[in-house]
Parts: C-alpha cells; structure tokens; sequence
C-alpha cells in the first residue's frame, strides 16, 4: 500500500493506493527557507528594488495605504507588517496616517477574529486601522479613466488613489488567470471598483489563452494591471514566497513592477514542474485552509493540472469547502451551468461587457470540463451544494482513483499533494 497525504482543510488527507499502480507524486523542488525570517524583511525594507530605502522614501510623507491580501491567501502577514508599519513611524508619518486595507476585490469582507488571524499581529490592530475594501461602493472610489489597450474602466480605492505612500503587499504564486498572484495584482483587482473588476471577469479575457497559469508574456490581465499601475502614478511592493510549509523563502520590497518580477522569477523556478507523459488519472487538492473553505476556490485546483490531463481522463480532486459553495452570486452562476449546460452558459457570458459578479469562476471551472471528467471529494458541502458542483461527487479518493484505472486500462496516475502552488507543465523530453 502506497500512503500519500493531500493538503485539505487545516490539516491532511491520508491516500491508501493500493499496491500495483504506478504513482508520479508531483511536488515542487525543496525551497530554501530563510532562516532568520525578520531579518530578511528588514534587509528588504532597507535595500529595495529600483527605489531608495523605505525609511527613506517615507520621510515627508504625510500618509501611506497598505494593501494585504484577504483572508483566503496564506500571506505572512504578521511576520511584515509590525517591520513595515514600525519603518514608517521611525520616519516620522503618524500612525493615524497609516491605514492598513484589505485587498477583498468582489469577495466578502473579513472581520473579527477572522480578521485578527488575517492580519497576524495584535499590536498593528492596536495602532493603526484596518479596514476591508469594499468593490461595490461607488463613493469609495476614484475613476481614473480608461486604460489604452483594452478599455478597461479603471476605478481604484480612494483611500490608496490619495495615499502619499501606496504599498501593496502578497503572494507570489501561480495564479490560473493573471499568471502570477501578488504585486499589480494586489492593486486591480484587489482594490478596484466592481466596474473594473468584472471587466477583468469577462469572457474576452478569461477565453484568451494567455489568461492562465505562469503566463505573464502576452497575458490580457496582467498587462492591463501595469497600464493600471501606471495611471495610478506608480506604486511599491512587498513580495513574499513561501515553501509548501508556509515557511518564508523569499521577500524583496520595492517598486512594484520590478520588485514583482524578481519574485516572480524566485518562484517560477520551483512551481513550475516539467513532466514527460499525461495522465488519464490525476489527483489532487484544492491546497489546503485557507484556499479550501469554498468550491468557488476549488475551481483553481482543478485548472492547475490540465497541462498533463490526458483527453478524457479523470481530474480527482479533495477540498474541505468548510464554509460551502461561495457567494450567493456564485451559487446562482453553478445553477444556470447545471440547467443550461456548458456550450449554452459560455455563449450566454460571451456576450457581456461586464461578466456577472463570481460567474467567471464557473467559466474557469470549463476549463478542465472540457478535457475530461472531475471527481469531487468533500465533507463540507451540503446536498445543495452538491447538485450545483457541476462535476460528480465521491465518497472516497481511493475509490475513484480505482474506478478510473479500471476505466483506463492504465494504472499510471499523478498525485499533485499541494494543489494549485504546483503547476505540472507537460514537456515530452522531461526527465
């Protein structure tokens, strides 16, 4: 018997496979992990890329607007942020000055505890405020005009727009539209107005090819988020990389495009895995707490593997969604794919300027429904949420796992354990 665990929920998911089978285990390389984590951000902080010293530029700066990702990205947020905000005070800006906004784009606001865990330090909360974007109010936001290239609408949080100081802080990993998470990202969609952000949600950019995973040369999003950038004067970053541990391999801060791109390339080289054959077979996870507490997120698991799932295979896939289906927009988006099928859902989307908030999700989800069959495990769904996954449900991996090789006829399978932060890239002549 082969024992392999998944990322699920806040823990693992034990996978027996049977003896018999021949199972890649698709993982990233070992990452470095920095050993002393603060010193490393303060040596960011104090050697930037493309701009002088933080402490530096914030001095005569009467404000700043720091922007975190929201709660469902595992951003280290309680290992910078006190280095960042402290850094500023140093240089003289009051702390009232300082705000601290969550990045939410369309989904919900995070408060309370979950707030607390979100921003990780008790004396950042105690001294400065912290307060959610929300997409939806128009008196929130600044209209900037209307990008160059493709006419996206371009509507910003104003309390970044009139920041002196505006630093956007993330992730940098595999991102199934933008390419990469994180930097420009941060900005639109994490603090634009729904205008811009379903814009961005519509079938012009999600059907473009270039819309996808690891893909930044050519990529609609991400080079309307650097126009973005551009009409909003420019911007700073602090960019994190964590191992499959959640453990801190790498951060640089500085101007936001530049500084991006070194992280970018810091991470290409361990989340992209190069593998020399498709799989009619092929499991995995939707990454774990926090990336699991819906099926809205989910759809990012199944999207991550299609490079290497065989026409008319089987994606298996296991996510906790402890907190259901997603948002009711969602829900009502799955529930028009079920009743209408998904020829008749893309060609309705097709049509519009502005895609429906949360339906681009259920767009994505085509993707690998149109290469092959996905599986589903959860515990977290009820029978409700079941019928409107789209996609079969199952009681057990392993089962499916050994109905799909009896299927097949092959009993070579990939196991992808992390999920979405691993993208498998199929190159024949891989080794």
């Amino acid at each position: 018997m082969r024992k392999l665990e998944l990322s699920y929920g806040r823990g693992r998911l034990a996978l027996d496979l049977p003896d018999g089978l021949e199972v890649t285990v698709i993982c990233k390389p070992a990452m470095p992990a920095i050993p002393d984590p603060q010193a490393a951000v303060r040596a960011a902080l104090a050697e930037p890329v493309g701009v002088p010293p933080l402490r530096e530029l914030a001095r005569g700066k009467s404000s700043a607007c720091i922007l975190i990702c929201d709660i469902t990205r595992p951003v280290p947020n309680g290992l910078f942020l006190p280095t960042l905000i402290r850094e500023l005070l140093e240089a003289g800006l009051a702390a009232e000055r300082i705000k601290v906004l969550v990045a939410t784009g369309l989904h919900r606001p995070n408060e309370g505890a979950e707030l607390e865990e979100l921003v990780g330090s008790r004396w950042v909360m105690e001294t400065v405020e912290v307060e959610n974007h929300f997409a939806r109010n128009d008196e929130d936001h600044i209209n900037l005009g209307v990008t160059a290239g493709l006419g996206v609408p371009v509507k910003l949080d104003r309390r970044l727009v009139e920041a002196d100081l505006k630093i956007a802080t993330g992730l940098v990993e595999p991102h199934f539209m933008a390419g990469y998470s994180g930097g420009r990202k941060v900005i639109a969609p994490g603090v634009a107005h729904r205008d811009t952000i379903t814009t961005f949600h519509s079938a012009r950019f999600m059907e473009h090819p270039n819309a996808a995973n690891c893909v930044l040369d050519g990529n609609p999003l991400h080079e309307e988020q650097l126009e973005i950038v551009r009409m909003l004067g420019g911007a700073l970053a602090l960019n994190t990389v964590i191992d499959e541990d959640r453990r801190l391999s790498y951060v640089n801060f500085g101007d936001i495009v530049h500084s991006h791109l070194a992280a970018v390339e810091h991470v290409r080289a361990f989340a992209e895995v190069p593998v020399a054959r498709r799989f009619r077979t092929v499991v995995t996870s939707a990454a774990g707490y926090p990336l699991d507490k819906t099926y809205y997120q989910t759809v990012k698991g199944m999207v991550a593997p299609i490079d290497i799932l065989a026409a008319g295979g089987d994606l298996i896939i296991a996510s906790a969604c402890s907190e259901g289906i997603g948002s009711a927009e969602y829900r009502d988006a799955q529930r028009r794919l079920v009743a209408n099928g998904p020829e008749r859902f893309l060609e309705e989307i097709g049509k519009k300027r502005f895609a429906d908030i949360d339906e681009w999700q259920t767009e994505m989800q085509l993707k690998p429904m149109r290469l092959g069959s996905i599986k589903l495990f959860s515990d977290g769904l009820s029978d409700d949420d079941r019928s409107l996954t789209g996609v079969e449900t199952v009681a057990s991996i392993e089962s499916a796992v050994q109905e799909s090789v009896a299927r097949s006829g092959d009993r070579r399978i990939a196991v992808i354990p992390e999920g979405p932060y691993v993208v498998p890239v199929y190159r024949p002549a891989a080794v």
